[in-house]
C-alpha cells in the first residue's frame, strides 16, 4: 500500500511540474469578449515553433526529388506536431474544447476531399485498366500528324480533358503521346510538354473537377457549379497566347509512322467512361437540388462502378466456364474494383491531409488572420489575388488556396473567381509550380526540365496577365 501511495505521489508530482512548466512558458492567450474566447498564439512560443515546423516540413516537400522523401511524410508529421503543441497549451490554459472542435472541423474538410478524390482516382484507374487511354494514345500516334499539328492537338486535348479528368492525369497521358511521336525531335518534346502543362492547368481552372483548388472552392460552397464556367474564356486565353508564340519554335516535318501493335479497349471501357460522367452529374445534382455535399454524389457514383464491376466479373466467369478461345477473349478480362482503389495516389491523398491539418493549425494559432489583414486588408482583393497566383508558382497551389479559404476574406464572387483562376494557372509559370509540371519533369526526364520551362516563362506570364485582364473585363460586374 505504501509503495502504491508513493507511486501515485510521484505521478501527481510529475503532472504538477509539467502543468507549472507549460503555464510558466505561456503568455496571456485568452481575451474576454463577453462570453467568447479569442485565442491568439501568434506571439507565443507555440506559434513560433509551429511556424518553424511547417516551414521545415514544406522545405522537405520542395526538395522531394532530390532527397527521395515522399511528400506526404514531412507534412503528416508537421500536422501531428503542430496540433500536439496546441493541445498541450489548450489543456493548461483551459481551451481544450476549442482545440478539439477545430481538429474535428479540419478533419471533416479533409475527409470530404479525400473520398471525393478517391472516387475520381478509382474511375481513372479503371479506365486505364480497361485500356481507354492506351487506345487514345495509339490513335493519336497512328494518325500521321506533323509536329506542329501534334503540338496543337495535344494542347487542345489537355485543355478539353482536364476539366473532367484532373490536370495531372491528363498531362501524364498526353506526355506519353508526345514521347511516342517525338523520339527523333527533342525540341518538339520540350515545347509540347510546356504546352501540355499550361493547357492542362488552364483547362482545370474553369471546372470544379479540373483541379484540387477549384474542387476546394466548390466544396466550401463559396461558388456554385455553373459559376466556374465564367472562367472559360480567361482560361482559354491563358492557354492560347503562349501556344501561338511557342508554335513558331516547333520544328518542321512529320514523325515516323508507328507500326506497333494497336491496343484494344476491353469490355466495359466506354461504359465506365459514361459512368464517370454520370457520377459527376450525380454530384452536381445532389449538391444543387438536394443540398447534399458533392462527396455524397461521388460515393454514389462509386456504387455505380462497383455494380458494373460485378457485371464484368460475371462475364469473365462465363467466358472461363465456356472455355472461350477466340480473338474476343481479351474482352472478357476480369475486373477487381478494389485493385483500382488500391492503385490510387495514396502519397498525394495523405499529402493533402498533412497540408490541410497543418494550415488549419496555423489558422487556429492566428497567423492566417494576421496574413489576411496584411494582404487583403492593405493591398486590396485584386492585387492580393494576383499575388496568390504568383506565389502558387513557387509553393504548391493547394496550401496557398486552402490558406485563402481558411482566411475567408470578404470578397465578391468575381474576386473568388479571380483567385480560383490565378491559383490554377499561376503554377504554369514554373515547372515546379504545379503537379502536372513536376510529374512531366520525371516522365520526360532530359527533355522537359526546369531550365527549358523557365526559358518560356515570359511568354507564359503574358498569357497569365492576359487571362486576368479578360476576367476583369468580362466578369468585372
Amino acid at each position: 500500500m505504501m509503495n502504491l501511495l508513493r507511486t501515485n505521489s510521484v505521478r501527481l508530482g510529475v503532472q504538477s511540474l509539467l502543468i507549472m512548466f507549460f503555464s510558466a512558458l505561456s503568455l496571456p492567450l485568452l481575451a474576454s469578449g463577453g462570453a467568447e474566447k479569442v485565442i491568439d498564439l501568434t506571439t507565443h512560443w507555440v506559434g513560433y515553433a509551429a511556424m518553424g515546423i511547417f516551414v521545415f516540413a514544406y522545405t522537405l516537400v520542395i526538395f522531394e526529388e532530390q532527397i527521395h522523401l515522399a511528400k506526404s511524410k514531412p507534412v503528416m508529421m508537421s500536422a501531428a506536431l503542430i496540433w500536439m503543441l496546441i493541445a498541450i497549451i489548450g489543456t493548461t490554459q483551459g481551451f481544450s474544447a476549442e482545440v478539439e472542435a477545430a481538429v474535428h472541423h479540419g478533419f471533416l474538410e479533409y475527409a470530404e476531399l479525400f473520398f471525393f478524390l478517391l472516387v475520381a482516382m478509382t474511375y481513372i484507374n479503371a479506365m486505364l485498366e480497361r485500356g481507354v487511354f492506351d487506345a487514345l494514345r495509339a490513335w493519336l500516334v497512328g494518325r500521321g500528324f506533323s509536329y506542329k499539328q501534334m503540338f496543337w492537338l495535344t494542347g487542345v486535348l489537355a485543355f478539353v480533358i482536364s476539366p473532367i479528368a484532373d490536370n495531372l492525369t491528363t498531362a501524364l497521358i498526353l506526355c506519353a503521346v508526345v514521347l511516342a511521336v517525338g523520339k527523333e525531335s527533342p525540341a518538339f518534346i520540350s515545347l509540347a510538354c510546356i504546352n501540355i502543362v499550361v493547357s492542362a492547368n488552364a483547362g482545370g481552372a474553369f471546372s470544379p473537377f479540373g483541379d484540387i483548388t477549384t474542387l476546394m472552392v466548390w466544396q466550401k460552397g463559396i461558388l456554385e457549379f455553373t459559376d466556374f464556367f465564367q472562367l472559360f474564356l480567361p482560361s482559354l486565353v491563358n492557354f492560347i497566347i503562349p501556344a501561338l508564340i511557342m508554335q513558331f519554335a516547333i520544328p518542321n516535318g512529320q514523325p515516323a509512322a508507328d507500326t506497333g501493335e494497336k491496343p484494344e479497349i476491353q469490355f466495359g471501357g466506354f461504359i465506365i467512361v459514361g459512368l464517370f460522367l454520370c457520377t459527376i452529374l450525380t454530384a452536381v445534382l445532389f449538391h444543387t437540388f438536394l443540398h447534399l455535399p458533392p462527396v455524397f454524389g461521388m460515393m454514389t457514383g462509386l456504387g455505380y462502378l462497383k455494380m458494373f464491376g460485378y457485371v464484368i466479373q460475371l462475364r469473365h466467369k462465363k467466358a472461363i466456364a465456356e472455355n472461350i478461345d477466340t480473338p474476343d477473349e481479351v474482352h472478357s478480362k476480369g475486373f477487381d474494383i478494389f485493385e483500382n482503389i488500391a492503385k490510387s495516389e495514396w502519397d498525394t491523398l495523405f499529402f493533402f491531409y498533412g497540408v490541410i491539418m497543418s494550415v488549419g493549425g496555423l489558422a487556429f494559432i492566428g497567423y492566417l488572420g494576421v496574413a489576411s489583414e496584411m494582404v487583403y486588408g492593405q493591398l486590396g482583393a485584386t492585387t492580393a489575388n494576383i499575388l496568390v497566383g504568383l506565389l502558387s508558382a513557387i509553393v504548391d497551389n493547394i496550401p496557398v488556396m486552402f490558406a485563402v479559404l481558411t482566411m475567408e476574406p470578404e470578397m465578391s464572387s468575381g474576386q473568388w473567381l479571380l483567385v480560383t483562376l490565378t491559383a490554377g494557372v499561376g503554377g504554369s509559370l514554373l515547372s515546379v509550380g504545379s503537379a502536372a509540371g513536376v510529374a512531366l519533369m520525371g516522365q520526360a526526364r532530359g527533355y522537359y526540365t526546369f531550365a527549358s520551362h523557365l526559358k518560356w516563362m515570359p511568354v507564359i506570364a503574358l498569357g497569365y496577365a492576359a487571362s486576368i485582364a479578360v476576367h476583369i473585363w468580362l466578369n468585372g460586374v
